[in-house]
């Protein structure tokens, strides 16, 4: 008997997040988000919920404050700032670009932290009814997720308008998600109706989120691809010099010797056609079709390294006005090579 309600106690607190998180990946129609990369963000998060446990010891046995206090107003901003670095870590290597993996990422740290979470008080908790375990799975497993989606998609949105992740960009939901987890730690209602409440209103603001990003990819794509290979056909064309974009690099002779303005002209042309791959790429995938990156497109990805190397960071820098090198820029090369 005490077996069965183990296995129970664990599917009830174990399997809604994660019934939640495989509905988000389907709902990707452009499968922005790898699965490996998923299983990986959700390890991160076990590891943020293991360093979570160590600080909230520590902080709790230096504030000398009762537990109660202490989950209402410390542990929700320890467990948020530790979940966020995560999310900022993959915002800042280029792993998060639109939305919708943004929303994704996010909850897959939440999962991975909710599951060590519930594991943990699985075995503190040995003799408690069935009707904890769906709080702590219906409610706080995807709170955890939920809360960390919206923090996700609104950095990004902060950074795509400041143009930087800074501190104004990241401060603001940062206290969202704390102020969010907070509240829910008060246990203003009763516990089931909580839970409730967090299952009535999460669900919308994630459809919402995924509709948004859908339009918006749809956007870049077009835009996006039109700009790239108008660009393209006048490298192609015996009149890029005399373009604004030729004139621009031929002024670059002033500054740089001409072996390393001929390395930049390669690396404007590499990087063109990399990104239109990468939007190729999204099509296709929108469409069911899978597609990986040929030994071609990995020979490519060296050489702009090598480039890179080559002319050297004050010289590259010179090439964004031509590039457009946003964090999406980056973001869509990182898809491509992956």
């Amino acid at each position: 008997m005490m077996g069965g309600a183990l296995i129970i106690h664990a599917a009830l607190g174990l399997l809604p997040v994660q019934c939640f998180l495989t509905a988000l990946l389907l709902l990707d129609s452009y499968k922005l988000v790898r699965l490996r990369m998923v299983v990986t963000v959700i390890g991160m998060g076990c590891v943020a919920a293991g360093v979570c446990y160590v600080l909230n010891l520590v902080a709790i046995g230096a504030l000398g404050i009762n537990f109660s206090l202490y989950s209402r107003y410390v542990a929700p901003l320890i467990e948020e700032s530790v979940k966020g670095a995560v999310i900022l870590l993959l915002m800042r290597t280029h792993r998060i670009g639109f939305l919708v993996d943004a929303a994704v990422f996010g909850f897959a740290v939440g999962t991975g932290f909710a599951m060590i979470e519930n594991l943990y008080y699985l075995n503190e908790l040995v003799d408690t009814q069935a009707s904890v375990w769906i709080v702590r799975g219906f409610g706080t497993a995807i709170l955890h997720g939920g809360v960390q989606s919206i923090f996700a998609a609104m950095v990004l949105a902060n950074t795509d308008r400041r143009g930087a992740m800074d501190f104004r960009a990241v401060l603001p939901p940062l206290l969202v998600a704390v102020l969010a987890h907070s509240a829910f730690n008060h246990f203003a209602l009763p516990p089931i109706y909580q839970t409730l409440l967090v299952l009535v209103c999460l669900p919308p603001m994630l459809l919402w989120v995924f509709a948004r990003s859908e339009r918006a990819v749809e956007s870049w794509i077009g835009t996006g691809f039109d700009t790239d290979r108008e660009l393209l056909e006048l490298l192609d064309s015996g009149a890029f010099s005399e373009s604004p974009a030729g004139k621009y690099l031929t002024d670059l002779r002033t500054r740089f010797s001409g072996e390393v303005v001929a390395d930049l002209v390669c690396y404007l042309r590499l990087h063109v056609e990399l990104a239109l791959r990468a939007k190729g790429v999204l099509m296709m995938r929108e469409n069911g079709i899978e597609v990986t990156a040929d030994e071609q497109t990995r020979e490519k990805f060296e050489e702009m390294r090598y480039l890179e190397g080559n002319v050297g960071p004050t010289a590259l820098r010179t090439l964004q006005p031509l590039l457009h090198m946003s964090r999406r820029d980056l973001w869509q090369l990182y898809m491509l090579g992956k």
